[in-house]
């Protein structure tokens, strides 16, 4: 009797010592599902890492994005520094401000803090375009702009409507100096209307015309 005893203990505790490794191992397993709960339910999400990842990959693509439409981007023009009389002139006209470099820049400047400087940038490549003969040239730099300002792959592209689109795509069969001409036009008369008074009421333009007021006045 005592041995079948002892031989019936020693089953038992053969029996916990192969339920235990299973039991601790399926409860590390349920550890484990519950520590990564938010990765399958959505109630999770907002309170644990998931949500940080997320937002730093947001992030992340918006400040690539912004790289991207700022790369390549060529400097402002050389001009000399405007006079109290042409900023005062800018004031009559978007064609006066846009006649000078000094006022393309100031202009420019504005633009870019809007997040629209493509439109000058496509302004002035057009205007480029119209003084090359050679082309050779032309095709290249028309091919550029394209690629640069029209293509809706671009991060710098401009806005168009599809009657201006389908001018250009017949044009660019046989690129020359005016491809881009009824592009131009209209990107001109956006920013006429939609950015250029905007412009006139800025701290850009009002501090400009305030500093060279007071210079004038010293002088």
């Amino acid at each position: 009797p005592m041995g079948s005893e002892r031989t019936e203990m020693r089953k038992r505790q053969m029996s916990t010592t192969q339920e235990t490794p299973g039991a601790a191992q399926a409860q590390l397993s349920t550890g484990n599902r519950g520590s990564n709960a938010c990765c399958f339910c959505w109630c999770c999400c907002c309170s644990c890492s998931c949500l940080t990842v997320r937002n730093q990959d947001e992030e992340r693509a918006r400040r690539t994005s912004h790289e991207l439409q700022t790369e390549g981007i060529p400097n402002c023009e050389e001009s000399p520094a405007p006079t109290l009389e042409e900023v005062n002139a800018w004031a009559q006209s978007f064609d006066k401000l846009m006649l000078t470099p000094a006022g393309r820049n100031a202009f420019r400047e504005f633009l870019r803090t809007e997040f629209s400087e493509e439109n000058m940038l496509f302004w002035m490549a057009c205007e480029e375009l119209k003084q090359e003969s050679n082309r050779s040239v032309i095709e290249e730099k028309a091919r550029l702009i394209y690629e640069d300002y029209i293509s809706i792959l671009s991060p710098k592209e401009v806005s168009l409507d599809s009657r201006v689109r389908e001018v250009i795509n017949r044009n660019m069969l046989e690129p020359s100096q005016h491809t881009f001409d009824d592009a131009q036009l209209q990107i001109y008369t956006l920013m006429h209307r939609d950015s250029y008074p905007r412009f006139m009421n800025s701290a850009i333009y009002k501090d400009l015309l305030q500093s060279l007021s007071e210079k004038s006045i010293e002088a």
